[in-house]
């Protein structure tokens, strides 16, 4: 009989840990429909590959300060400090060396941090010459400020391998220049 009245005083226990079991599955099944983490951000989703990369290093003209970026113990970078834009395009040159071990991609910003334009992920060994600036509504003006934010992840993980962030100015190209 002592049995017997054990189990009686442990029910509303047994009851209060199914109740809380319940509600965490619940919660969980809310917020995986949701797409929200339980710090409220959204969930990562992987950015696509560039469509328009080149497998290895571009010929690029010495005048558009194309140079390689260093980040020590990391990664090695390409791409022009002058950012020349013809039609909504901007040549970057944006280049991930062969020797690099991480995905790379580049966003261009404007100087309130709105993103104009953004490649896609390059491999070890590839490139793109140019982004396209669609993004913000913004009139692109000869001589605005720029920012170009290199973004690095580590391979089938997506875990940042870190970023960096070069100022620059946008230069338009004038129909009548031709290139």
């Amino acid at each position: 009989m002592k049995d017997r009245e054990i189990s009686r005083g442990n029910r509303p226990l047994f009851a209060m840990l199914f109740v809380a079991v319940i509600s965490l599955a619940v919660m969980a099944a809310v917020l995986a429909m949701t797409g929200k983490r339980d710090d409220g951000t959204e969930n990562f989703t992987p950015p696509p590959f560039e469509q328009e990369a080149v497998s290895g290093e571009p010929e690029v003209s010495e005048n558009l300060g194309y140079s390689p970026l260093d980040i020590p113990g990391a990664y090695r970078v390409s791409l022009c400090g002058k950012v020349v834009e013809e039609d909504g395009c901007a040549d970057v040159w944006f280049t991930n060396h062969a020797e690099n071990t991480v995905w790379m991609k580049l966003r261009v910003l404007d100087a309130q941090g709105n993103i104009l334009g953004e490649t896609g992920l390059l491999k070890p060994g590839e490139y793109v010459q140019s982004v396209e600036l669609t993004g913000a509504d913004v009139s692109l003006e000869d001589g605005m400020e720029l920012q170009l934010k290199i973004m690095a992840y580590e391979p089938d993980t997506y875990h940042s391998a870190g970023s960096a962030v070069l100022n620059t100015t946008l230069e338009r190209q004038k129909a009548s220049d031709g290139r």
